[in-house]
């Protein structure tokens, strides 16, 4: 059996990532400080021989024993809630964190994969977002802990690549949603799904017009596991192109439920991007790769689990709006 490292494993991505793996026939190393990930979403993976888990800070030294075939770094706060409360673990993540796998994985010999977003882009000013396009950020905004650790994370791997000849990958993650997102995590789809199952009017920031493109989690891990097993070794946009305004998103959401709420509005936070779509064209015709999940399905499969959450987790997700962290 190969050996793969996945950090950030409790998260979101990384527990559905944990899965693909297992399933492929992977022993699969999973290592999260639990900052916040949660041990909820990889419990099903614990009485298996051939997982197991570190519970370690990479921003600290890592060490594994052993051989490790494959490391994917997704070890990050990625929801705006998350990294505006941690702005410094976010930033330590993006740059230690990333330093001490990239050594990792030089001394394992091992082909490791990062996990950067389409938040590189900023607040575009070329539509839609291709990889060649270097971004419109704001470093010392309050989203530039975000922003700008990733833009080093992809410049540190891309000098391993160059200096050491280190096998790299780099995924650029759009919008993803589906179950084990964190209701409170202040990202769009939960916080909307969270309001309609509280019974709360839906908040949208600014005037709704700015755009989103959702992508199913599976279509992502599909895509992950195209471009690790891929040549490629330069950042590759995985999302979604289908756009669709904040406005017309809650109304889709306020009638696939069937709820009776209504939209509010409240002001849009500092540097919010007001379009968001990935120009995929690389990832079809490199890995043969593009979403197969339609909006409605997958949104339907995320909120029959939300909707299965307990009424106490579902109290305590009471939307938290972004000026709650941000100080001028």
């Amino acid at each position: 059996m190969k050996r793969i490292l996945i950090t950030g494993a409790a998260g979101f991505l990384g527990s559905h990532l944990c899965d693909l793996f297992i399933d492929k026939g992977y022993r699969v190393i999973g290592m999260d400080n639990l900052i916040t990930g949660d041990l909820k979403n990889i419990q099903h993976l614990f009485p298996l021989e051939q997982f197991e888990f570190y519970n370690h800070d990479v921003s600290k030294f890592v060490f594994v024993p052993g051989e490790v075939d494959y490391i994917l770094h997704f070890a990050s706060p990625a929801s705006p809630i998350d990294y505006l409360k941690i702005p410094i673990q976010t930033l330590k993540v993006g740059s230690l964190g990333t330093h001490n796998l990239l050594g990792l994985a030089k001394v394992k010999k091992a082909r490791i994969l990062v996990a950067s977003t389409s938040e590189v882009y900023g607040d575009p000013l070329v539509h839609p977002q291709n990889e060649e396009y270097y971004g419109n950020v704001n470093p010392i905004g309050p989203r530039g802990v975000y922003d700008e650790a990733k833009r080093f994370q992809e410049a540190l791997t891309m000098a391993y690549n160059r200096y050491h000849d280190l096998e790299t990958r780099i995924v650029r993650i759009f919008n993803t949603y589906g179950p084990r997102m964190r209701l409170n995590d202040g990202r769009v789809i939960p916080a909307f799904i969270g309001q309609t199952l509280r019974g709360e009017d839906l908040t949208v920031f600014g005037d709704g017009s700015q755009t989103r493109s959702f992508c199913y989690v599976e279509d992502l891990m599909d895509g992950i596991y195209r471009l690790l097993m891929s040549d490629y070794y330069l950042p590759m946009n995985i999302g979604n192109p289908n756009e669709i305004t904040i406005k017309d998103f809650a109304e889709e959401i306020i009638k696939l439920t069937g709820t009776s709420q209504k939209i509010i509005y409240k002001p849009l936070p500092e540097n919010d991007p007001l379009q968001r779509q990935p120009d995929i064209t690389k990832a079809k015709e490199i890995l043969g790769w593009e979403p197969k999940t339609n909006r409605s399905n997958g949104i339907g499969i995320t909120y029959d689990y939300f909707k299965s959450l307990s009424d106490q987790e579902l109290r305590k997700s009471e939307h938290k709006s972004f000026e709650n962290f941000i100080r001028p």
